[in-house]
């Protein structure tokens, strides 16, 4: 084990971070099939795929705000973890661990019950329809049951990832892929259970994840261990962690908001046809953003272990590495979604119409996508570096100071205003990056002081 702590400090930083974020990567993509071949089996039922699609489309929001409370413990706990690990103080990293793990079956028991009492509310509120909230109801109230997998397969991984173990997450990951994939269609159209089948194979699938994780973090493999003493929530260890992790959250809780007023928008302006075009950009946008975090999460230990540290110089080496590495693949899957966007269309449903509507929103949604590995990787470096401040204002100005008024206001700019609405994403993302590089440039010179100087 003390080989594997001295790995994040001595290693050299270009084979570390391909050694800890390749395995990342390819858990992000696995993770993705949870829902995208959800949505793929969904898409095809007979007769019925296309209202299906949509009405699961309508579920993500909820979905989202689930993972999105997973990250507020998680994704600011981990980094800190990692930063006493680089300090030598293995009892406060563990004390974070057992807090973050506590901390979080109590928000998996009150998401639970409010989901079960007023999943259909939330959901006609969401953008449903007449034609699609049955779908989505059936869908949500079996994914409900779930929430607590849900909760700590998200959220221990990022401890496990946090120590350099990104193997054995993306092992978590592929277990429970796996089970998603056989499940469904078994489910689906064998049983005959359409989309409540959908939903009860991401479920036992989380289940299983879930078992992987916390057995792991319970052994002697682990680093950081799972310890009885150490399950209560104390407020000393877990609200930073939650201050730091507020960024994620709203990061992803906003994506809620947002996909509201974009499916509200779009439902008002072209239907159905638009707000299912909206549910398949949404999963290519996953595809695009989850190994782009893949890569971030691959390079946070290492940022946050010499951090801790105090080595100013393998910090700086890492987060060019990661700059360079997340505009690579941002301009690259940029190039394929402008070249090919039926290919990627095509993947999520048979339906001609829907194909050559969504083919062309595709094109105006990810315009800005080319520039947006620089915001992930100034964004995972603000919290690797446990710099709660910063990470929570580049993610309200994205979200909150510009995507949400755009979408309102761009449509009534243009002739086309199903289009406009789409437009809003590439505008705010543009902004957004600009905005963020240049914050980042002046508080990562102040990091790096404050650390060489201590």
């Amino acid at each position: 084990m003390t080989d594997r702590k001295e790995m994040l400090g001595t290693a050299p930083v270009g084979k570390l971070l391909f050694r800890l974020a390749v395995p990342t990567v390819i858990a992000q993509l696995i993770n993705m099939l949870y829902n995208i071949v959800d949505r793929i089996y969904i898409g095809h039922i007979p007769e019925v795929g296309d209202l299906a699609l949509t009405g699961v489309g309508v579920c993500m929001p909820i979905i989202m705000i689930v993972s999105a409370f997973a990250a507020l413990v998680s994704s600011g706990g981990a980094p800190r973890a990692s930063i006493f690990m680089g300090k030598r103080d293995m009892e406060s990293a563990e004390k974070t661990l057992g807090g973050c793990f506590g901390l979080q079956i109590a928000v998996s028991v009150i998401l639970t019950a409010v989901l079960l009492i007023w999943n259909r509310e939330f959901l006609l509120a969401f953008g449903a329809s007449k034609n699609t909230i049955e779908y989505a109801t059936e869908y949500m109230s079996v994914y409900a049951i779930g929430t607590v997998f849900v909760q700590l397969t998200l959220g221990m991984n990022a401890f496990v990832t946090a120590q350099g173990f990104t193997r054995i997450s993306m092992i978590s990951v592929i277990v429970g892929a796996v089970s998603n994939i056989i499940l469904d269609p078994i489910f689906i159209y064998g049983l005959g259970m359409g989309v409540r089948g959908a939903a009860l194979a991401t479920v036992i699938s989380q289940a299983v994840s879930c078992a992987w994780v916390v057995a792991f973090l319970c052994s002697k493999r682990s680093i950081l261990r799972l310890k009885p003493r150490n399950l209560i929530p104390s407020p000393k260890i877990v609200m930073p962690c939650i201050a730091l992790g507020s960024a994620a959250f709203i990061m992803q809780a906003s994506e809620s908001v947002i996909s509201v007023c974009f499916n509200s928008s779009l439902l008002g302006y072209g239907g159905d046809i638009a707000v299912g075009a909206m549910t398949i950009l949404t999963s290519v946008m996953q595809f695009a953003m989850l190994p782009l975090q893949g890569i971030a999460q691959g390079a946070q230990p290492i940022l946050s272990y010499n951090y801790g540290a105090r080595n100013g110089a393998r910090v700086k080496r890492t987060f060019k590495l990661l700059l360079v590495s997340c505009l690579v693949y941002s301009v690259t899957l940029w190039a394929a979604v402008m070249i090919f966007p039926r290919a990627f269309v095509s993947i999520f449903t048979p339906d001609a119409q829907l194909i050559d509507f969504t083919a062309k929103a595709l094109r105006i949604y990810f315009c800005g996508m080319l520039l947006f590995g620089i915001q992930i990787a100034c964004q995972m470096t603000f919290v690797s570096l446990g710099n709660a401040p910063s990470s929570v204002i580049v993610a309200v100005v994205r979200k909150f100071v510009l995507l949400l008024p755009l979408i309102y206001i761009v449509p009534t700019l243009v002739s086309d205003r199903t289009l406009g609405v789409y437009m809003a994403e590439p505008i705010a993302d543009v902004i957004a990056v600009t905005f963020t590089a240049i914050l980042f440039t002046f508080q990562f010179k102040r990091a790096l002081k404050r650390i060489e100087s201590i």
